[in-house]
């Protein structure tokens, strides 16, 4: 099956910034490097970036992925200086800045996210991209490579990435059992440090008044039993047995995205209670 094409407002964008900080030379390298197919076409740099990305999308089977090795440079690039205005004197970001915001931004629209390595994920919407934010504010580093590796591996790895949706909320419920003092329980699968968690939080959805909230909360709080009974029989941390489950990227998907609204919810509950 074709890959997710790569959105226009993306082309456009790239196209400009191709065209501004390559020559014909390495913007030819560029997107061989990229396996973008065909021989480079005719024209100005500008020209040449925007047909060649058309062209992936109508003949690349994955443009999303010649996409991520196009852009890794640039979304990676150390921002280490800031453009000054000589006639204002106001400081500006910097072009590399300016480039990386805007990409995010076009991607975020389309349900993408660029992650580290050059990878574009289809798994990441708004609530992934609130849980990133949070994330990347704490230093909890085994959280931000799960959270990485869950939406890296959707397509490509459907039971990788069911795994490491389990082991974002695990690593998440352990680090807090820490950080509170309280005793871990000697068996530190999912279900049991969520049951210490979830008693130490005062998570009871029959204390909530309001019914149609009291239900969302029940809801999700029997996610937890579900993603860690498909990574238990489902997912790349066990073995399979006679019976495979067929996972496809659409419930690794409902999986990913389950685990961040929960962890989501989880960590605010956590800043707002402290």
């Amino acid at each position: 099956m074709e890959g997710k094409r790569i959105p226009g407002p993306m082309i456009a964008l790239l196209s400009d910034y191709i065209s501004a900080n390559e020559t014909h030379a390495s913007m030819d390298s560029l997107f061989l490097y990229a396996d973008a197919p065909g021989e480079p076409p005719e024209g100005s740099k500008a020209v040449k970036a925007q047909e060649w990305l058309r062209r992936v999308n109508k003949e690349s089977v994955s443009p999303l992925a010649t996409l991520g090795r196009l852009i890794e440079g640039y979304m990676e690039a150390e921002i280490t200086s800031q453009e000054v205005d000589w006639f204002t004197g106001s400081v500006n970001p910097s072009r590399e800045q300016v480039f990386q915001d805007k990409a995010k931004a076009v991607l975020s629209k389309y349900g993408l996210t660029y992650l580290v390595g050059g990878i574009i994920s289809e798994g990441g919407g708004p609530v992934s991209k609130s849980l990133a934010d949070v994330i990347h504010g704490r230093d909890i580093p085994a959280l931000e490579l799960e959270f990485e590796r869950a939406l890296k591996n959707i397509e490509n790895s459907p039971r990788e990435s069911v795994s490491a949706a389990c082991n974002i909320l695990e690593t998440l419920f352990k680090v807090y059992i820490h950080d509170e003092g309280l005793v871990m329980p000697s068996k530190m699968d999912l279900q049991s440090v969520w049951k210490v968690v979830r008693e130490e939080m005062g998570f009871n959805a029959s204390l909530v008044e309001d019914n149609d909230l009291k239900k969302i909360i029940s809801g999700v709080f029997s996610t937890v039993d579900g993603i860690g009974s498909l990574r238990s029989h489902a997912s790349s941390a066990h073995g399979q047995g006679r019976n495979a489950y067929r996972l496809k990227p659409r419930h690794a998907r409902l999986a990913v995205n389950s685990a961040h609204t929960l962890a989501l919810f989880f960590i605010e509950s956590w800043d707002d209670r402290s």
